[in-house]
Protein backbone atom coordinates (compact mmCIF):
# COMPACT_ATOMS: atom_id res chain seq x y z
CA UNK A 1 0.00 0.00 0.00
CA UNK A 2 2.80 2.41 0.91
CA UNK A 3 4.54 1.57 -2.34
CA UNK A 4 1.43 2.45 -4.33
CA UNK A 5 1.13 5.81 -2.57
CA UNK A 6 4.79 6.66 -3.08
CA UNK A 7 4.67 5.54 -6.71
CA UNK A 8 1.53 7.63 -7.32
CA UNK A 9 3.17 10.67 -5.74
CA UNK A 10 6.22 10.26 -7.96
CA UNK A 11 4.05 10.02 -11.06
CA UNK A 12 2.16 13.18 -10.12
CA UNK A 13 5.39 15.09 -9.54
CA UNK A 14 6.90 13.87 -12.80
CA UNK A 15 3.78 14.79 -14.75
CA UNK A 16 3.70 18.26 -13.21
CA UNK A 17 7.25 19.11 -14.29
CA UNK A 18 7.33 21.75 -17.01
CA UNK A 19 9.90 24.07 -18.48
CA UNK A 20 10.27 27.43 -16.78
CA UNK A 21 7.25 29.63 -17.55
CA UNK A 22 9.38 32.80 -17.30
CA UNK A 23 8.93 33.64 -21.00
CA UNK A 24 5.42 32.28 -21.48
CA UNK A 25 4.18 35.82 -22.06
CA UNK A 26 6.44 36.32 -25.10
CA UNK A 27 4.46 37.94 -27.90
CA UNK A 28 5.44 35.47 -30.61
CA UNK A 29 3.37 37.33 -33.21
CA UNK A 30 5.52 40.39 -32.62
CA UNK A 31 8.67 38.27 -32.95
CA UNK A 32 7.69 36.56 -36.21
CA UNK A 33 6.45 39.79 -37.76
CA UNK A 34 9.76 41.58 -37.18
CA UNK A 35 12.26 39.98 -39.55
CA UNK A 36 15.32 41.21 -37.65
CA UNK A 37 14.07 39.92 -34.30
CA UNK A 38 12.86 36.66 -35.84
CA UNK A 39 16.26 36.08 -37.44
CA UNK A 40 17.98 36.92 -34.13
CA UNK A 41 15.99 34.13 -32.45
CA UNK A 42 16.79 31.65 -35.20
CA UNK A 43 20.46 32.60 -35.42
CA UNK A 44 20.81 32.02 -31.69
CA UNK A 45 19.14 28.62 -31.98
CA UNK A 46 21.41 27.51 -34.85
CA UNK A 47 24.62 28.90 -33.32
CA UNK A 48 24.96 31.52 -36.02
CA UNK A 49 24.42 34.55 -33.80
CA UNK A 50 24.48 35.73 -30.23
CA UNK A 51 21.80 34.80 -27.75
CA UNK A 52 20.11 37.03 -25.23
CA UNK A 53 18.46 35.97 -21.99
CA UNK A 54 15.17 35.05 -23.66
CA UNK A 55 16.62 33.18 -26.63
CA UNK A 56 19.07 31.35 -24.36
CA UNK A 57 16.20 30.26 -22.14
CA UNK A 58 14.31 28.79 -25.09
CA UNK A 59 17.43 27.32 -26.72
CA UNK A 60 18.35 25.19 -23.73
CA UNK A 61 14.99 23.40 -23.89
CA UNK A 62 14.77 22.87 -27.66
CA UNK A 63 16.55 19.49 -27.88
CA UNK A 64 14.44 17.84 -25.20
CA UNK A 65 11.23 19.56 -26.30
CA UNK A 66 11.75 18.24 -29.82
CA UNK A 67 12.69 14.74 -28.71
CA UNK A 68 9.75 14.49 -26.31
CA UNK A 69 7.16 16.23 -28.51
CA UNK A 70 6.91 19.15 -26.09
CA UNK A 71 5.91 16.90 -23.20
CA UNK A 72 7.13 19.43 -20.62
CA UNK A 73 5.99 22.52 -22.52
CA UNK A 74 3.35 24.75 -21.02
CA UNK A 75 0.42 25.65 -23.27
CA UNK A 76 1.91 29.07 -24.10
CA UNK A 77 5.24 27.40 -24.96
CA UNK A 78 3.46 25.01 -27.33
CA UNK A 79 1.89 27.98 -29.07
CA UNK A 80 5.22 29.82 -29.25
CA UNK A 81 7.00 26.76 -30.66
CA UNK A 82 4.22 26.12 -33.18
CA UNK A 83 4.19 29.69 -34.50
CA UNK A 84 7.99 29.87 -34.57
CA UNK A 85 8.27 26.69 -36.65
CA UNK A 86 5.40 27.63 -38.98
CA UNK A 87 6.87 31.01 -39.77
CA UNK A 88 10.46 29.79 -40.00
CA UNK A 89 9.52 27.18 -42.58
CA UNK A 90 7.95 29.87 -44.79
CA UNK A 91 10.01 33.01 -44.12
CA UNK A 92 13.51 31.65 -43.55
CA UNK A 93 13.57 28.17 -45.11
CA UNK A 94 17.37 27.89 -45.26
CA UNK A 95 17.72 28.61 -41.56
CA UNK A 96 14.76 26.32 -40.83
CA UNK A 97 16.60 23.51 -42.64
CA UNK A 98 19.73 24.19 -40.56
CA UNK A 99 17.58 24.19 -37.41
CA UNK A 100 16.13 20.78 -38.27
CA UNK A 101 19.54 19.39 -39.21
CA UNK A 102 20.95 20.56 -35.88
CA UNK A 103 18.13 19.41 -33.61
CA UNK A 104 16.58 16.55 -35.60
CA UNK A 105 19.20 15.21 -38.02
CA UNK A 106 17.33 11.93 -38.56
CA UNK A 107 13.96 13.66 -39.05
CA UNK A 108 12.30 11.50 -36.45
CA UNK A 109 11.09 14.13 -33.98
CA UNK A 110 9.58 16.96 -36.04
CA UNK A 111 6.39 15.15 -37.13
CA UNK A 112 5.42 14.00 -33.61
CA UNK A 113 6.21 17.49 -32.29
CA UNK A 114 4.05 19.15 -34.93
CA UNK A 115 1.19 16.79 -34.08
CA UNK A 116 1.55 17.53 -30.36
CA UNK A 117 1.50 21.31 -30.81
CA UNK A 118 -0.98 21.51 -33.70
CA UNK A 119 -3.90 22.70 -31.58
CA UNK A 120 -2.02 25.55 -29.96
Amino acid sequence: MKFALVFSAILVLAAAETYSPDNDNLDIEKVVSDNAVFLQFMNCFIDKGECNEITSDFKKDIPEALEQACLKCTEPQKHIFKRFLEEAKVKIPQEYAVFLKKYDPESKYIAPLQTAIAGF
